[in-house]
Parts: structure tokens; C-alpha cells; sequence
């Protein structure tokens, strides 16, 4: 495999990409996908180690905030239980959860409290239970 690698790898016909591609196609398993069109890969274990090797190929920009948390701890070993899109299977979520959001810092989705310089700058008066303290003469 390697000498057929390198091979076709000087002729410029499979580039790495293919490899890549190759190799996820053959030696893995798809394992499922998330609602954001994520892809989870499951493989054999390194030589020497004992874990499976797990993978995500994520749907546009990576962006590790975009993992979902039941597929964060399926990839971490957490747990070997995968998450399923099928309604019929039980849900890793509680009814008091919210929906996975990806991380919007630096984005106009991004959190801003009332008087950052984004939103206008003017903060609220401060009340009157603010006492500010003076060192003892």
C-alpha cells in the first residue's frame, strides 16, 4: 500500500486529499451525523493503544464549538453510546436543555451587555446600593 502510495503520489495523481479520502472510505466506519451535517468516523486503535480512534468532519468551517455535547463525549470516550437523528431512539437530551448553539464570539451573533461600546455605549446609572471605599486616614 505504501509503495502504491508513493507511486501515484509522484505521478501527481492522488494527492493527499485522496489519500485522506481513501483511507476514511475504507479503514472506517461512518458512524452518524449531527443536526449541523457533521460527520462522525470511527476507526481501528493506533498501533499500541487501546481506544478506537473517533473523528468528526465537519459540515463548512472547522469549528470545534459546532460538536454537539452528546457527540463531544461520544469522540472523548466518554461514553460508546453514539447519538441517533432517529426519533425513535432515546434522547441524550433533558426536557430543561436548550439546544446546542455553536460559539458566536466574534460574530453580529455574539453576546453583548447593555453599555458595550457596540450598542451604544450608555450604561445604566448606577443605583444607590454602591458605596465606594476609602482607605482610614
Amino acid at each position: 500500500m505504501r509503495l502504491f502510495k508513493s507511486l501515484f503520489s509522484i505521478l501527481g495523481v492522488i494527492s493527499p486529499v485522496h489519500i485522506t479520502w481513501f483511507n476514511m472510505t475504507t479503514r472506517s466506519k461512518l458512524m452518524g451525523a449531527d443536526a449541523f451535517g457533521n460527520k462522525y468516523y470511527e476507526g481501528a486503535p493506533r498501533k499500541g493503544y487501546h481506544h478506537t480512534r473517533r473523528w468528526v468532519v465537519y459540515k463548512g468551517a472547522p469549528e470545534a464549538s459546532a460538536v454537539p455535547p452528546e457527540w463531544h463525549g461520544w469522540l472523548h470516550h466518554q461514553t460508546d453510546v453514539y447519538p441517533s437523528l432517529d426519533e425513535s431512539a432515546p434522547s441524550f437530551r433533558r426536557n430543561w436543555q436548550q439546544p446546542h448553539r455553536a460559539n458566536a464570539t466574534g460574530t453580529d451573533d455574539a453576546y453583548m451587555p447593555p453599555g458595550h461600546q457596540l450598542k451604544g455605549g450608555k450604561r445604566d446609572a448606577a443605583g444607590g446600593d454602591y458605596e465606594a471605599w476609602t482607605p482610614p486616614q
